[in-house]
């Protein structure tokens, strides 16, 4: 097995200055770096992470804390998750994925015996139990999602108001006046999910803006449900000449429902959903969308937190909060109502 001296030897640099060009601890001329890396490669030299710790008191470890709820799209947090390990692989760090149904057990664990360098959380909810454990651990930490207070870590999300606002004002100006909105399932807004009342309150107030009728459920998270919800709707609002969906499930199951039902989209129905173009392609899903952006907020997060992990100076800047601003995709599935 490759040893640091090995690799120094092949690169023509000492010890100290192969350790340097690798872990990034100092400044090293690129062509230096260049030739330190390409040695690694050729001898397929591996940092030892127990003495690398000891020697730097660093992990090179990042904790992702998520959960897969039953009433959540799962493949949705996936895009989360592979964000955060994406980004963090680019820079270094490895990933541990703890999914413990007890979040603050889980945290405490691994804060306490410093199995990593920072942490980052998924499934933030507003009144989040993880949040006082973070606050007293010595590792920094980012959230992808908005608690209600977001004292002690950096946060991160997409403007889901304005998502809202976007949706309803683009179907406004084509001349839709009768709208239906499918949220999330109750249970996420029960369990502190607040980008669901997020989107839709600020959909339902700009529709009385706009003196635009919006007719606003929870959804499903799960096929059948979810289509026989769709189908339900449909024909209570037959009417109804737009479809806002802020629920993934929703989404994949639509085609199939348009389908059976013979309508066409956007002739007889404009659709906008809110989910990710990853997620789009991979159900083929026709829709025009609000880009959700999971890969780019769990990057956001994961860079600031690794700025706070190396940095003495950034662990004493100001915490920041920062929303993307909503991108609607055009696919061609909004057109003025019949």
């Amino acid at each position: 097995m490759a040893t640091i001296g090995d690799v120094a030897r092949a690169a023509g640099v000492s010890r100290s200055t192969a350790s340097y060009a690798l872990s990034g601890k100092r400044a090293i001329s690129v062509g230096v770096r260049q030739r330190v890396v390409e040695a690694a490669q050729a001898l397929g030299y591996t940092p030892n992470a127990g003495a690398r710790a000891l020697a730097t008191a660093q992990t090179m470890v990042i904790g992702v804390l998520a959960q897969f709820h039953s009433d959540e799209f799962a493949p949705a947090m996936l895009q989360y998750i592979m964000g955060v390990a994406d980004t963090a692989r680019v820079l270094g760090y490895d990933t541990l994925l703890v999914t413990e149904a007890d979040g603050p057990r889980a945290l405490g664990r691994i804060t306490n015996s410093r199995m990593v360098d920072g942490v980052v959380l998924l499934n933030i909810a507003e009144d989040d139990e993880r949040l006082p454990i973070l606050r007293t651990a010595t590792q920094p930490g980012a959230s992808v999602g908005l608690p209600a207070d977001c004292t002690g870590l950096d946060v991160f999300d997409l403007d889901f108001e304005e998502a809202g606002r976007v949706m309803v004002d683009h179907l406004h100006r084509l001349g839709h006046r009768e709208l239906i909105l499918v949220s999330q399932p109750e249970h996420v807004v029960q369990r502190g999910g607040a980008y669901v009342w997020r989107l839709r309150d600020a959909a339902l107030e700009r529709a009385r803006e706009r003196d635009v009728t919006l007719h606003a459920f929870y959804g499903e998270s799960r096929q059948p449900a979810v289509g026989r919800l769709l189908h339900a709707l449909l024909d209570t609002y037959p009417s109804a000449t737009g479809l806002l969906l802020n629920n993934e499930a929703a989404a994949a199951a639509l085609p199939s429902v348009a389908y059976a039902r013979g309508l066409r989209v956007p002739e007889d129905l404009s659709v906008i959903g809110r989910y990710s173009d990853e997620f789009a392609a991979t159900f083929s899903l026709p829709y025009s969308f609000i880009e959700s952006a999971p890969d780019r907020l769990g990057g956001m997060a994961v860079r600031q937190l690794v700025r706070r992990i190396e940095s003495p100076k950034a662990r004493d800047e100001p915490y920041v909060v920062r929303f993307i601003s909503p991108e609607l995709v055009s696919r061609g599935s909004t057109s003025a109502p019949r």
